[in-house]
């Protein structure tokens, strides 16, 4: 853990026992950027035991994704829903948790600080994308970066700031699994929580660094049996989209009053 001024967020980075690679240079960029850091420890597939590997729901996860698991895909599931212990017995407001291949822009702090101010205006904050989610930006954050509520699909999970009321409730509802982790946590008309999108995020991916989760060459099923996947994710759209309208008028409403 770094030594530096207590603040109300604390930092958790997700990292395997067998990658210490990845925590050198994460462990790098949080050292430059002056964020007090700790170390969760990556549940790893390889060493699952029988308790955890009953906590995936395999058939909603065909059903819901049309493909087969993999079993990192659970054991990043788990991980995440570990920080979010270790963070509500901490005395922390806020949780910075972050996947130990993310890359820290030098935005990321001020971001933070005011993310931190405007406390009352989000449970969960996206610092990452993969995709763009549509942003609507309703609030200035830092002269560059905005608030923004998402229409569409933005997956990845490295790096996002919680509060103890999106921990809690993600800790009564994610489980079992029937998604990968990226997929489900951002449904803030399930959890009923207010899910945001730092924009343009301060965090991104480096693409040169692969993955830890195996995915083997072939996983999806034929379409013919994708079908239930394909209805689930027409319906989960569109709840995001009229989620994101209501929250959208609902925070500009705030913002004109």
């Amino acid at each position: 853990m770094s030594e530096h001024t207590k603040t109300r967020t604390h930092t958790w980075v997700i990292n395997l026992d067998r990658s210490p690679d990845r925590l050198a240079s994460i462990s790098a960029q949080l050292g430059a950027l002056g964020l007090a850091w700790t170390r969760q420890r990556a549940v790893d597939a390889r060493a699952f035991t029988p308790e955890q590997q009953a906590l995936l729901d395999v058939p909603a996860y065909h059903r819901k994704h049309g493909k087969q698991p993999v079993p990192g895909e659970l054991g990043c599931y788990l991980s995440h829903i570990e920080v979010m212990r270790a963070f509500l017995v901490s005395d922390k407001d806020f949780a910075l948790i972050l996947e130990d291949d993310v890359q820290l822009g030098a935005e990321l702090p001020a971001v933070i600080e005011a993310l931190e101010q405007h406390s009352k205006r989000w449970d969960l904050v996206k610092l990452s994308a993969v995709h763009s989610g549509t942003p609507q930006c309703y609030l200035q954050l830092t002269p560059k970066t905005q608030l923004a509520v998402m229409l569409s699909r933005c997956t990845g999970s490295s790096a996002y700031l919680l509060n103890r009321r999106g921990a809690e409730r993600f800790l009564a509802g994610l489980l079992p699994m029937q998604l990968p982790y990226d997929h489900v946590f951002d449904q803030g008309w399930v959890f009923d929580l207010k899910v945001r999108l730092a924009v343009p995020p301060p965090c991104g991916h480096d693409q040169e660094v692969a993955t830890t989760i195996a995915m083997p060459a072939k996983r999806k099923f034929h379409w013919t049996r994708r079908l239930p996947a394909f209805a689930y994710r027409a319906g989960n759209e569109l709840r995001r989209f009229f989620y994101g309208l209501r929250e959208t008028a609902r925070e500009r409403r705030r913002g004109a009053a």
